[in-house]
């Protein structure tokens, strides 16, 4: 009966992280997915222009990519630099920042 119980709590302990993974990469592609449509029906710029926009003003910054904010219509795109990481917030309608962190 141990053995069994000790068995399911190894498999509890593997299974844990990769169904908290899976729901975090469903979060994910969500946001993607509504990031297009907005995108399809014109009411946001495409990502690749607001990168345009931003990562010439990240010079020295390895930019690790973005995250889209459906509710605010807004992506924080994330950045690092000598160790400290950083977020631009830019209004996906406009392309004006909004915010940054340092």
């Amino acid at each position: 009966m141990s053995r069994i119980l000790t068995l399911l709590l190894a498999a509890g302990l593997v299974a844990g992280p990769v169904l908290a993974e899976s729901a975090s990469a469903q979060q994910r592609r969500s946001e993607q997915g509504e990031a297009r449509r907005e995108m399809s029906a014109g009411n946001i710029l495409e990502l690749r222009d607001i990168e345009a926009r931003i990562l010439p003003s990240m010079r020295g910054a390895e930019y690790l990519g973005p995250a889209y904010d459906s509710t605010a219509m807004a992506y924080r795109l994330k950045f690092i630099k000598d160790g400290r990481v950083m977020y631009v917030d830019v209004d996906a309608r406009t392309g004006k920042v909004l915010r940054r962190s340092r």
